[in-house]
């Protein structure tokens, strides 16, 4: 996994603050999952970023959307 730095504000993430939030599967992020379980790697997935507590809310309402399309729309709401 990358250090926890909220993907919005770079602000680094202390142990109680914000977390990581998963979002929809493209095509591409299903073929790195089934690289990682045949090569039993362990990494950060390309579907998941860290957010802080101000950004964290944001990130869980478009969890819905592709990482591309839902940092897009966070970006447009901060």
């Amino acid at each position: 996994m990358r250090p926890p730095v909220c993907a919005i504000c770079d602000e680094d993430l202390m142990e109680d603050e914000g977390g990581i939030v998963y979002f929809k599967k493209r095509f591409s992020d299903k073929v790195w999952d089934r690289k990682m379980e045949r090569i039993k790697g362990v990494g950060h997935p390309p579907y998941a970023e860290w957010f802080c507590d101000k950004h964290i809310k944001l990130a869980q309402e478009v969890k819905h959307l592709t990482i591309d399309k839902a940092l897009l729309e966070i970006r447009k709401l901060d």
